[in-house]
């Protein structure tokens, strides 16, 4: 992979700090009623994080694009497809936090919203958190024919067969032992399948070839998995104020994790393995994969 000119974790703070202008934007403003609606959904979108998924979308839009220099309507669209999946991410953060899902107190190093707010509110901000994000990507400045893909690949990839399916899958089984493909079905839906949209999504507005998509679908499906192997390790490595949540809380709560199936060194080789499948997907990509690589690189090494 060649190196870029801006070095990984530059690219990625500049990132960091684009999205989250953008969706300073295109949320609505805390003083427009019903206040405390829009307070609760500002505090659950603008509260931090790392913002892998929209990094995804920027990176996949990169490796795809035709030229060097993406077009002004190029970054808008995007804009858009970054801001929509970090809205749905937010979403499902505050609906798993809540007592009759996770029934976690803090996120991100601070109170959850059903905390900081009620559960009502909470509910309910996650619920309007969802069609503003169907909403910007239906205002993308692409073909029409690419938003409807857009639409499709999100709408799947958060719903029953993707992340909400998943979830229940990991609500259904606490207190169960899974076997390992059960568990990767599970996190593939709960976690990889909105890490999969958000390189899918870049890889759409940037008009990727066919062969392109391919390679695409492959990486997001090693990388995706790999996230969640990282957050069931960095689970019983970690502390609470490192990870900004709970810490142990997948132990305390009998929940199927990779270590409890694998063990601590049986995970990590197989995040390992997973790291070098994501790597060679992209291999057909080129030098413009570059950032595609490193963010596999910060997802497998993160430490929360």
């Amino acid at each position: 992979m060649g190196a870029p000119k801006v070095d990984f974790p530059a690219w990625l703070a500049g990132r960091v700090r684009h999205i989250e202008a953008v969706l300073d934007q295109v949320l609505p403003e805390a003083g427009a009623l019903p206040e405390t609606l829009h307070q609760a959904m500002r505090y659950a979108v603008m509260g931090g994080g790392k913002r892998v998924r929209a990094a995804l979308v920027y990176a996949a839009g990169q490796a795809c694009r035709a030229t060097d220099t993406a077009t002004t309507i190029q970054d808008m669209a995007l804009d858009h497809a970054a801001a929509a999946v970090e809205l749905v991410h937010a979403y499902s953060l505050v609906h798993d936090d809540l007592p009759c899902m996770d029934d976690d107190a803090l996120r991100r190093g601070r109170p959850t919203l059903h905390v900081r707010y009620d559960e009502a509110t909470a509910m309910l901000a996650g619920d309007a958190l969802q069609p503003l994000a169907f909403g910007l990507l239906a205002q993308m400045p692409i073909a029409p024919a690419l938003i409807v893909q857009a639409v499709q690949i999100l709408a799947h990839s958060a719903g029953s067969l993707g992340m909400a399916g998943g979830q229940a899958i990991d609500c259904a089984s606490v207190g169960s032992v899974l076997t390992r493909e059960e568990l990767g079905t599970m996190h593939s839906m709960k976690t990889g399948a909105m890490l999969g949209a958000s390189v899918l999504l870049g890889g759409i507005v940037a008009g990727a070839s066919s062969t392109a998509r391919e390679a695409l679908e492959s990486y997001a499906a090693a990388v995706g998995l790999a996230f969640q192997v990282a957050d069931d390790i960095l689970d019983v490595t970690s502390d609470t104020a490192t990870l900004g949540k709970t810490a142990g809380k997948d132990a305390l709560g009998n929940k199927p994790t990779y270590v409890s199936l694998m063990g601590l060194d049986g995970s990590r080789q197989f995040l390992e393995a997973l790291h070098a499948d994501a790597r060679a997907a992209i291999l057909p990509l080129g030098t413009a994969a570059a950032r595609l690589d490193e963010i596999a690189d910060y997802i497998v090494g993160r430490n929360h």
